[in-house]
């Protein structure tokens, strides 16, 4: 279809899909270019600094990352839109940071999993537009494949990268979730987002632990978000003690941004607070068996983990918290676990509630 579309039609489709991405319940929609040329640069040289950590799969990706027609052969423009998906119940961040004894999931993470709503949402949207106009090349994504959505989405004219490394829009912030369609309609394009940072550091030293080097630039090695969520092994001990409370992600260098008083909770139901992981009491979770686990995250993000890195996690936490008898208890309890890095991290807890209680 698309090689025989007067530009007229490609207009009227462009149109539509503003419509039709409304009724789906994507906050913003946008088309890029596939030009992400400068982006690339950047790209590369951060995979040689090595700040990607332990996610080597970047690496493999090569530039298909940065090329989505490498990706996707055909591929002319990218539909981008975004959805706001903080938990429109949930208890305010800054009150489960400030009580050692709860654990703290990013917001975005407390109802159901984004990846799954977008994603589905997506492919609604093109089915609509094949219905509407006929067949033509596309591919959904959602954090699901080497691409670079955050400056396809500044492409697209949704928002601007941050010093924090986050899109941000000016009419709400940066706490929404990204999805992409690759398609080979040559529709026309949005006019990219300008950056209006400008002076504003307040997130470089909100990191606890310093991930943001500098502005625009991310030492994943160091961000709470990829050390409790995408590695697998153990969590470096010097960096444990800032990680506070955190047991799925980290958003404090987007709760001090100013842009984010425009921020939006979500709209979506199913985005509402689960098990009221909000604010969950640290001892309570990490009591819970593996099916436990398994059921109280069945169609969450927090299932990615697994109940491996779960307990890693709720350990370093507990090694943070407030001391007491029940933080103490509960590490005792797995304190002999059959998995070394659990084992590890909870001698590490155990030690620091017992030397807390030793300074009272």
């Amino acid at each position: 279809m698309a090689s025989t579309l007067t530009a007229g039609e490609l207009a009227r489709i462009r149109a539509r899909i503003e419509v039709l991405a409304r009724e789906l319940g994507f906050d913003q929609v946008g088309i890029a270019g596939v030009d992400l040329a400068e982006d690339e640069v950047n790209l590369d040289r951060w995979l040689a600094e090595r700040r990607h950590g332990g996610m080597d799969y970047m690496a493999r990706h090569g530039h298909r990352r940065s090329r989505p027609g490498a990706l996707v052969p055909g591929t002319l423009r990218v539909i981008s839109v975004r959805m706001a998906a903080s938990a429109p119940d949930a208890r305010p961040a800054a009150a489960v940071l400030a009580d050692g004894s709860k654990g703290y999931v990013a917001r975005y993470a407390l109802g159901r999993d984004y990846h799954k709503v977008l994603r589905s949402r997506l492919a609604r949207l093109a089915t609509s537009l094949e219905a509407e106009f006929g067949a033509f090349g596309h591919r959904a994504f959602v954090d699901s494949a080497p691409v670079m959505e955050k400056p396809l989405a500044r492409d697209a004219g949704l928002g601007w990268i941050g010093k924090h490394t986050n899109l941000i829009n000016e009419r709400a912030g940066s706490l929404f979730m990204l999805g992409e369609l690759y398609t080979d309609l040559p529709l026309p394009v949005d006019a990219r987002a300008k950056d209006r940072c400008g002076s504003c550091t307040a997130c470089l030293p909100a990191c606890p632990t310093g991930a943001i080097t500098a502005p625009y630039q991310l030492d994943a090695r160091r961000c709470i978000s990829y050390l409790t969520i995408e590695h697998h092994g153990a969590i470096p001990e010097a960096l444990r003690p800032a990680i506070g409370n955190r047991i799925f992600g980290c958003d404090d260098c987007q709760l001090v941004c100013p842009w984010n008083k425009f921020a939006r909770v979500a709209a979506e139901p199913d985005f509402r607070v689960r098990h009221r992981l909000d604010e969950p009491d640290l001892v309570d979770l990490f009591g819970w068996t593996e099916p436990e686990y398994l059921e109280r995250t069945e169609g969450s993000a927090l299932r990615r983990l697994g109940f491996r890195r779960w307990l890693r996690n709720i350990a370093v936490a507990l090694g943070n918290a407030p001391p007491s008898p029940r933080a103490v208890a509960a590490l005792r309890a797995r304190e002999d676990s059959a998995d070394p890095v659990v084992r590890e991290h909870v001698g590490w807890a155990l030690a620091r509630q017992q030397a807390s209680r030793g300074a009272r």
